[in-house]
């Protein structure tokens, strides 16, 4: 390219003021922002005697769980979808050969590494049955790091009181 061609546009650097050059507006800005915050609405909350409020809990994602078909089974095929997709490798699934004549597969053994998942959601956006879902629930803790790896029966027992909350509600 020549420096005379006409496709080029050449933009100049703006020119400061001396209110541009020194860094008062910036600090002013600064201060701005932490007054707002200092007076403003205290949005601590105290945990977990206060549960925090989720703004919105259908976009949240929290605690996994393995749903249900309408017969009470595991609604998993063990396609492995959702372990191809999971960007942090924390889903094992062992399959089998199906005892219900409408599926190939089901898993004999799944599990989930809690610590080591990341809450991205694409096991949620691979599974092409709805079987995993991340749940709403956020206060997830335990003593052990084998506590906190979620297996078949774990996985079942969360969308049972997840079931449970919305029978309350």
């Amino acid at each position: 390219m020549k420096r005379d061609d006409a496709a080029i546009t050449w933009v100049r650097r703006p020119r400061l003021g001396p209110l541009g050059k020194s860094y008062l507006l910036l600090f002013m800005q600064g201060m701005t922002t932490t007054l707002r915050h200092w007076f403003g609405r205290k949005k601590t909350v105290q945990s977990p005697e206060q549960r925090h409020e989720i703004p919105d809990p259908h976009i949240y994602r929290g605690v996994h769980r393995l749903n249900r078909d309408e017969q009470g089974r595991v609604k998993c095929v063990a396609c492995f979808l959702c372990a191809t997709a999971c960007p942090a490798h924390c889903i094992d699934i062992v399959a089998a050969e199906s005892p219900w004549p409408d599926r190939e597969k089901y898993p004999e053994s799944f599990t989930i590494d809690e610590l080591r998942c990341i809450f991205c959601g694409m096991c949620e956006e691979a599974c092409p049955v709805d079987a995993i879902e991340l749940t709403s629930l956020y206060d997830l803790s335990g003593k052990s790091r084998e506590e906190m790896v979620f297996d078949k029966v774990k996985l079942l027992s969360v969308y049972d009181f997840m079931k449970g909350l919305e029978i309350r509600d």
